[in-house]
């Protein structure tokens, strides 16, 4: 009859709950995989199917009883570092979001929302047309294989350990968090030069013929002008976000090695 010990189950549980920790974070919060689409059950069933499967090659897990406190503590900073893992490449997204919504405040068109599932608020409809584009060259371009890669090499950049998360991973974010603000204005600066060329247009046609109602005039000409320029751009979206993508990545490898001390 097999026996096993209370050290050698501890030690089986610690191979497969401190690394499911991690997995199930950046399930949950990072793009694709954070998908309104996808049920809590869906996404549980596919933490476990990639924790069996990573467990084997992963780097020897500390000796510490995941029932213990210090267990505990080891779960909640695995959790930790998949959310900032996650938290990291949704600042992509949320760079074209901004710029979605940059380009909808000067089309005339920051009224006109629509409900996203996915953050559960209203939406600017540029933003929801630019985020889907987003969402498909992100799955064109295998990010969300290129996702699960990076976690698999996170294990050998920030091993398991008791050691808590070096602050300087966060001081790492909070300058990558910059990014949101600079790659939006980027993105929409195209086409808030065009319209800032197109208002001024309309606003010297208004000194020109005052009794033209430019209000009526105005407002259809800036639709119009900003979704050719909106058309125009697309076709070098993809390369702009291929750039912005390969950012992304690059400072999550920084975060994870600031976050372990690493230089």
């Amino acid at each position: 009859m097999l026996s096993f010990s209370s050290a050698q189950l501890d030690a089986w549980l610690a191979l497969f709950l401190f690394p499911l920790a991690r997995i199930l974070a950046v399930l949950v919060t990072a793009p694709v995989f954070n998908n309104a689409g996808l049920s809590p059950q869906i996404r549980l069933v596919i933490g476990l199917a990639i924790g069996f499967g990573m467990s084997p090659a992963l780097p020897p897990m500390p000796p510490i009883p995941p029932g213990s406190w210090l267990g505990i503590a080891v779960l909640a900073q695995q959790s930790l570092i998949g959310v900032v893992m996650g938290f990291t490449l949704r600042i992509v997204f949320s760079a074209v979001d901004m710029a979605g919504s940059l380009i909808g405040l000067q089309m005339g068109l920051s009224f006109a929302t629509f409900y996203d599932p996915q953050t559960s608020a209203q939406t600017p409809i540029v933003s929801e047309f630019l985020g889907l584009i987003v969402l498909l060259l992100f799955l064109a371009m295998n990010g969300h294989l290129l996702t699960l890669s990076v976690l698999a090499e996170s294990f050998k950049l920030l091993p398991v350990t008791a050691t808590p998360f070096a602050s300087g991973g966060f001081a790492v974010i909070l300058a990558w968090s910059a990014t949101l603000f600079s790659a939006g204005l980027m993105l929409a600066l195209p086409l808030i030069a065009a319209l800032l060329i197109a208002n001024i247009a309309l606003g010297v046609l208004a000194r020109i013929a005052p009794a033209l109602n430019i209000f009526a005039v105005g407002f259809p000409v800036t639709i119009v002008a900003g979704f050719a320029v909106l058309m125009f751009s697309l076709p070098y979206f993809g390369a702009a976000l291929e750039r912005l993508y390969d950012r992304g990545f690059i400072a999550l490898a920084g975060i994870l090695r600031a976050g372990g001390g690493l230089p």
